[in-house]
């Protein structure tokens, strides 16, 4: 066994396919590479559940990703992922020195993940990361996990956890922002809204146009671009045709990790309609674009300099107030580094900090 380093075993339902997929979980692709970054003796072995639809192991920025192709099946599919994963999982515990086990969502990987690192007496933190903690999730009475092994996204998180399945975690790690990954250069804030996220339901772009279309009446000159793809893409742009919204709202379909951050400093407001979120990055990263945020939830207990939560009834006349006050500022708002977040998880394993340059 090679104790010169130890390893951090990552349990995910997916992962990027290579290190050109930006767009595929940018918030956990941050994580892995700060961590590299902050701790670079650790080596992070990365089992991805569902995606890539591939089962041929591969390196991402160095970081070993093995990939088990369970997207696509039933019952028996999953329990047969699961135990190829336990398989595996025996094989690195032979060829490492195994620091624990972090499971990204409270779902499948979590519960081998849990198992396993029972049966070895491995540390296991589960990171609850949004969807995971609402009533539906079916993994909860399988998994049984405690309040010690629970880390929440956020505060709003950690009480809908608490609310749904009657365990309050007992860790809250933020989600954060890469300060490298945005462009030092000035540029004009020529676009008035923002909408960034997959078009799905669950994001109500409807909503989102539907605002548009009151606005523009307000400000005939609004421009409105909206960066995503997803199945819901048909029907806004019918939505926009039936608006008569073709001069005032762009789609740009999917757009790479960085292209979207220069959207965002090109930005006055970004609208973020989602009817539930646990802590979106989209919202940490329009924040330190200097962009005003307006959104239904609220992730964190403490009040957040230009983050704006409202209700349907009083999100136009937020966004209105913010587009026509010439005071209105843009000052870059930092919340969490990711830095700070992988340190704080490192703590959990016991696992000293980089030693500072």
């Amino acid at each position: 066994m090679n104790h010169e380093s130890k390893t951090l075993v990552i349990l995910s339902p997916g992962f990027p396919k290579d290190e050109y997929d930006s767009t595929c979980l940018p918030a956990q692709q941050l994580f892995v590479r700060a961590l590299n970054v902050e701790f670079p003796d650790l080596k992070v072995i990365i089992l991805a559940f569902e995606y890539p639809f591939s089962k041929l192991p591969y390196l991402w920025h160095r970081n070993r990703v093995i990939p088990f192709e369970g997207w696509n099946g039933g019952k028996i599919k999953k329990f047969s992922v699961w135990i190829d994963v336990w398989r595996v999982l025996h094989k690195i515990r032979k060829q490492n020195e195994l620091l624990g086990l972090l499971s990204f969502w409270c779902t499948g990987p979590a519960l081998v993940g849990k198992y396993f690192s029972k049966w070895h007496a491995l540390k296991h933190f589960i990171w609850i990361l949004g969807q995971d903690a609402r009533e539906g999730n079916r993994f909860i009475p399988f998994i049984r996990p405690k309040a010690s092994e629970l880390i929440a996204m956020s505060d709003f998180l950690a009480r809908e956890f608490q609310k749904n399945h009657f365990v309050f975690p007992k860790h809250i790690i933020s989600n954060a922002i890469d300060q490298s990954r945005f462009s030092d250069q000035q540029v004009q804030r020529d676009i008035d809204i923002l909408g960034v996220g997959s078009l799905i339901p669950l994001k109500q772009f409807d909503l989102f146009l539907s605002l548009i279309r009151e606005l523009k009446n307000q400000i005939p000159e609004l421009k409105a671009v909206i960066c995503g793809k997803g199945p819901e893409e048909n029907r806004l742009r019918k939505i926009i045709r039936d608006l008569n919204l073709q001069n005032h709202v762009i789609l740009t379909g999917e757009l790479s990790h960085d292209k979207v951050l220069r959207w965002m400093q090109r930005s006055r407001v970004l609208l973020h309609t989602s009817s539930y979120e646990g802590f979106s990055t989209v919202c940490l990263e329009a924040l330190y674009a200097g962009a005003h945020v307006v959104s239904f939830c609220k992730p964190m207990d403490s009040v957040v300099q230009h983050w704006h939560i409202v209700n349907r009834e009083k999100m136009e006349g937020t966004i209105l107030s913010l587009l026509q006050n010439n005071e209105t500022e843009h000052a870059s708002v930092l919340l969490y580094k990711i830095e700070e977040s992988v340190r704080d998880m490192m703590q959990l394993f016991n696992y000293p900090e980089r030693i500072a340059r």
